[in-house]
């Protein structure tokens, strides 16, 4: 695939200005923490585990036994990350660095050990002060929307943590990661609006989403769920999910591109969702459900199953430079042994939470469980692409039907975490929980042609690509 490579000076980015205060939220206060974790959540971790509960013992069970949970992590913060051909790369460092945080975070909320959140806290401080500049090749947009997205959700779980510099780590948000993932979802990289598949633009609405919930942006939620609802990109639901079909399943775009990017996909659709949800959005449920039908489909056609797939064609490359289309006919071939750990976030949400059948992704979440994290799907960037530990973070008990039908309504605060044992609206001082004593395949082809780790073995994911070089530029970046 084509990958358009944009001017260097691209990356750098302005904002000087700093606000004493994060900015009032319009339309009602943020829930914090109220991302992929509200504080309901955090506490019925912990209090499972405590009480020693399966499946959360076993999730917890990863976590512990991931090597970047684990308090002794010192973290090795970069002024400048890179990610991309023709670039000494070391987004290595920052991935590792953000799934410690966000994995000592949570580890903290469930045990209440507090060596854990000071990890955590310290990773997040040691970033914020040295981080000033994403750049690389286009593979850029690609670090500001997975990163973005991921370190937002670690730094939630300690906003209230004792020594969290939150404005600071606010300022870094929307300093280095904001304006790149803006800008690709207006502009493209310069592109055809179809050149880049549905996970670009997907790393982006979640980052345009975490950094609005983060800093109680009002605005910037609401651009990421007008673009996920509306966007012309590829990542929007009605063109990531072009095609309903009468039995209720819904074809996924990238299907007919290969499996890895589209688990992907559905991984990253289903954690917008998760966050959008939890400040009181209802995405999951947008248009008839059709993130459910998508994931269906995606879910029963990865454990290898027959699923349709209408041909699909899109046009690649950039106005005045390269063009050319590419058209997919068939569903690719799968592996079924291939896992990311996305399916029990997606399936306990329709089926618990909601009370909806979902046979398929209900099938695939047991196949998995327990989920792990950042670390144990292969030591390349694709195995960090998703923070992980479904089975312990969203396991969940049916909802009654009247909860079944009601809209979300989060618990609001205006500060601090809350503390995990606690259902209260009252924020603490300070954050406190219960506990008491694969290569990327976000990627598209140049830098990493991906390693997949799978349950049982290990699958290669194969992609070309061509060079292009940008009419303002003399160097060339390979890409998809």
């Amino acid at each position: 695939m084509l990958k358009i490579a944009g001017a260097a000076a691209g990356a750098t980015v302005a904002g000087t200005a700093l606000a004493a205060a994060p900015a009032a939220a319009a339309g009602g206060a943020f829930a914090h923490p109220g991302m992929l974790h509200t504080r309901a959540d955090l506490h019925r971790m912990a209090t499972q585990v405590k009480a020693g509960a399966q499946p959360y013992t076993a999730g917890f069970a990863r976590l512990t036994a991931n090597r970047h949970a684990q308090s002794t992590w010192t973290a090795n913060p970069q002024a400048t990350v890179y990610r991309g051909s023709g670039t000494p790369e070391n987004y290595v460092t920052l991935y590792n660095d953000i799934h410690a945080a966000y994995q000592n975070a949570l580890r903290w909320h469930v045990t209440g050990d507090t060596a854990h959140a000071d990890t955590a806290r310290d990773i997040l401080n040691a970033w914020s002060a040295r981080l000033t500049r994403l750049d690389g090749s286009a593979d850029r947009f690609l670090a500001s929307g997975l990163y973005g997205y991921q370190f937002a959700n670690a730094a939630e779980l300690v906003r209230g943590h004792d020594g969290f510099e939150l404005a600071r780590f606010q300022k870094m948000m929307l300093d280095v990661f904001h304006p790149l993932s803006e800008d690709f979802l207006a502009h493209h990289n310069g592109s055809y609006i179809t050149n880049y598949w549905a996970n670009w633009d997907l790393t982006n609405i979640a980052s345009v989403l975490a950094i609005g919930i983060l800093c109680d942006d009002r605005a910037k939620v609401d651009r990421a769920v007008e673009y996920f609802k509306h966007g012309a990109g590829m990542g929007s639901v009605k063109n990531a999910i072009p095609l309903v079909y009468a039995d209720g399943l819904a074809e996924w775009a990238e299907a007919g591109r290969d499996q890895g990017h589209a688990l992907l996909g559905v991984g990253l659709m289903g954690t917008i969702c998760e966050m959008a949800w939890n400040q009181g959005i209802d995405l999951y449920g947008y248009d008839d459900s059709r993130f459910l039908k998508g994931a269906q489909y995606v879910a029963k056609w990865s454990l290898g199953a027959d699923v349709p797939y209408t041909s699909y064609t899109r046009k690649k490359g950039a106005p005045g430079i390269w063009s050319g289309s590419e058209t997919a006919s068939a569903a690719a071939a799968v592996d079924p042994a291939m896992a990311r750990p996305i399916w029990a976030m997606i399936a306990n949400h329709y089926t618990e939470r909601r009370g909806l059948a979902a046979p398929h992704l209900t099938k695939i979440a047991a196949r998995f469980a327990p989920e792990g994290g950042g670390g144990d799907y292969g030591p390349n960037s694709g195995g960090y692409d998703q923070l992980g530990f479904g089975t312990l973070a969203f396991t969940r008990p049916r909802a009654t039907a009247a909860e079944a039908t009601a809209s979300p309504t989060p618990t609001t605060s205006t500060s601090g975490a809350s503390p995990s044992g606690s259902t209260s609206a009252t924020p603490s001082a300070s954050a406190s929980p219960l506990g008491g004593k694969g290569d990327d395949l976000a990627a598209t082809g140049s830098s990493d042609l991906p390693a997949w780790t799978a349950a049982t073995g290990v699958a290669a994911l194969a992609g070309g690509f061509l060079l292009l070089r940008r009419r303002d530029r003399a160097r060339r970046d390979a890409g998809e």
